[in-house]
């Protein structure tokens, strides 16, 4: 080929005629970060929906009856369910006795949460203190008195506590003196089963997270002088603060929502109601008295409280920059 040939052109190319070809577009690929990140939803969707179907709908259920006039009548068929607002809402914080269960119930759960998580974190520090087969008969007797049913752990501290027959009373030379007779001291034994169902959950838990810290630490706080107290507060308690987190937010789920053992311990809340809790006032208001629209209500108050309490719990962790 001499100089003077005539070079070859692509098609396209300037000077040929040819029409130019638009180039493509590529999108940008998908991060695996970004696509990985549908895979954990994708695993929870059945839950999810499984959820959804147990819990949004019926709590939907549930403020939808107390925004309504929704009594036995309503229930029969007998008249239609008129729309209300927050007319029992009104009603029901007008009401003097709900402000009195409301404040019993506070308290008492309180009380409830704060012993059990004393002697759940005191025992399971002394799990790891002890040998293996003191340690195997405390956690046997603890999962024991935590898988029996409330109905009957509360029938059971009834008759152990009763005035007449119960062995409690003989052993402390009490003679025939009612627990349940008193409203404080009918709260105190009310608690005492609580606290006794309720402490295995925070003592296997925190012994769980206890085991979890590597000796080195615990040792070399013992070597420096410190006592267990000490290094209770200053070493593993930080170090469990996300479990205790956990186990305080469920205690006070679990204690504030009591209903089983107060019915039967107190028989239905005690004389003339002195130990009603608002859980077993929303069940007298709902069917007791066939109010199911007061009885939505305080549900709903209730699901409020809670809700908030543990926001305002988790709020206050996250500030100390606690991760959960």
């Amino acid at each position: 080929m001499t100089a003077n040939s005539t070079a070859y052109k692509a098609p396209g190319a300037p000077g040929t005629g040819g029409a130019t070809p638009r180039p493509r577009r590529h999108r940008p690929p998908v991060s695996p970060a970004r696509r990985s990140g549908w895979t954990p939803w994708l695993y929870l969707l059945p839950a999810l929906v499984l959820l959804g179907g147990l819990l949004v709908y019926p709590i939907y259920q549930l403020g939808l009856i107390s925004f309504l006039e929704y009594t036995q009548a309503q229930v029969s068929g007998g008249e239609p369910a008129t729309f209300q607002g927050f007319g029992n809402y009104a009603t029901l914080f007008q009401d003097s006795q709900f402000w009195q269960v409301l404040a019993a119930t506070v308290v008492f759960a309180a009380l409830c949460v704060l012993a059990t998580l004393l002697v759940g974190c005191a025992l399971a520090v002394l799990l790891t203190r002890v040998r293996a087969l003191p340690r195997l008969a405390l956690m046997m007797a603890a999962l024991g008195a935590w898988a029996t049913p409330a109905i009957t752990g509360s029938t059971v501290w009834v008759f152990l506590f009763d005035a007449d027959f119960g062995p409690v009373n003989r052993v402390l030379g009490l003679g025939d003196f009612s627990w349940t007779y008193g409203r404080y001291s009918a709260f105190a034994l009310v608690l005492l089963e609580v606290l006794w169902c309720s402490f295995p959950f925070v003592m296997v838990t925190v012994y769980a997270g206890i085991r979890a810290i590597p000796t080195e630490v615990l040792e070399a706080a013992a070597l420096d002088g410190a006592s267990q107290w000490r290094i209770w507060r200053s070493v593993m308690a930080p170090m469990l603060r996300p479990i205790l987190i956990v186990v305080t937010i469920q205690s006070i789920i679990w204690d504030f929502k009591v209903f089983t053992q107060i019915y039967v311990m107190t028989n239905g809340g005690g004389i003339a109601g002195q130990n009603l809790v608002l859980n077993v006032y929303a069940y007298q208001k709902a069917f007791a008295s066939s109010q199911y629209s007061l009885g939505s209500a305080i549900g709903v108050v209730m699901l409020a409280i809670l809700l908030a309490v543990t926001l305002v719990y988790l709020r206050l962790v996250r500030r100390q920059g606690e991760e959960l």
